[in-house]
């Protein structure tokens, strides 16, 4: 998207997969900037998000996951339906029972 392409950025990421580590620079980038925490925020709550969260969790990473700032759609398969709402919570639920601290962007913008 133009608006988002002529903001200032310190990494550009282009990832092929939902996991952001999954074969690109994500962690090189990370770990010559001497960063410890990794914040997620995007779209999907339940595929890229989540898939990230715990690969960073798994290579040592705070994690801090923005509640208000991740968000999903209703999904309907022969698995079964969910609503975006459900599912997003759902999500939100097993990231805080170990992986993430997961936190509103008011709670991420009082830590800055």
């Amino acid at each position: 998207h133009p608006e988002v392409e002529s903001r200032h950025r310190d990494a550009l990421i282009d990832k092929a997969l939902p996991g952001s580590f999954t074969n690109t620079d994500l962690e090189e980038f990370l770990k010559s900037n001497d960063i410890e925490t990794v914040s997620i925020t995007g779209y999907m709550t339940q595929v890229c998000c989540d898939t990230t969260a715990r690969q960073a969790f798994h290579r040592g990473y705070q994690v801090e996951f923005l509640s208000d700032a991740t968000g999903t759609l209703d999904v309907s398969n022969k698995a079964g339906s969910v609503t975006a709402e459900q599912l997003h919570e759902s999500i939100l639920v097993a990231q805080q029972m170990f992986i993430s601290d997961v936190i509103d962007r008011g709670e991420w913008s009082s830590r800055l």
